[in-house]
């Protein structure tokens, strides 16, 4: 059985494989390349020329709306254009999200995304985690947050940037229903699971701390 410091410290590093051709497949919203490549094995040596293709998104934020003083979950619904032929169908319930630019700060886009998806601005943004979203064929990275926000009378709010063809809209729930339905199939994105798996975790903190007399 291999101790902590044996699993948390990977077995090779970027040095162990060796790039040896990139083809550029496509440049347009997102980009594709054709990668090949060899690396070192575990048993010794090295393997032979692996090709693979790779989207290329970049880093991305995404947050989960909380009201600790109400206890009420928000999430925003859009058509997803990869989720055409789930059985309920390519309009998914999914955190506010959006890519990070080169230069900018993680929770100043965060910000920025919930103004443009729901028009709201967040009492306080707490981090959650980091994860690729694809790594065997994608290199997304998303942080992913909570964030802390006033869901009173926000329901039904509709917003998106027009020149983005963005149609969005806002979910507010009560996060006992959301919990019940937890896995349903409704939530079926891994940035949406991730947010609300630590939520139910941390919903008893975040209450009691809104509730704690000053």
């Amino acid at each position: 059985m291999h101790d902590t410091q044996d699993f948390l410290r990977p077995a090779f590093g970027r040095d162990d494989l060796e790039m040896l051709e990139r083809e550029q497949l496509h440049q347009g919203f997102f980009r594709m390349e054709r990668l090949h490549y060899r690396h070192r094995c575990y048993q010794g040596g090295w393997s032979g020329r692996v090709s693979r293709e790779v989207l290329y998104r970049g880093e991305a934020v995404g947050a989960v709306l909380y009201d600790p003083q109400r206890d009420l979950i928000g999430l925003v619904e859009q058509a997803r254009p990869g989720a055409l032929d789930d059985p309920n169908g390519p309009w998914c319930l999914e955190v506010v999200a959006g890519m990070i630019e080169a230069g900018e700060e993680r929770d100043d886009v965060m910000r920025r995304e919930m103004q443009e998806e729901t028009g709201l601005q967040p009492q306080s943004l707490e981090y959650i985690c980091q994860y690729l979203a694809s790594p065997g064929g994608c290199d997304e990275r998303l942080h992913v947050y909570c964030a802390l926000v006033d869901l009173e009378g926000k329901d039904g709010i509709v917003s998106g940037l027009d020149h983005e063809g963005e149609d969005i809209r806002l979910l507010v729930m009560p996060a006992s229903a959301v919990f019940e339905h937890l896995y349903g199939g409704r939530f079926n994105n891994a940035a949406t699971l991730i947010a609300l798996q630590w939520l139910q975790m941390n919903r008893p903190r975040l209450c009691q701390a809104t509730t704690a007399p000053a």
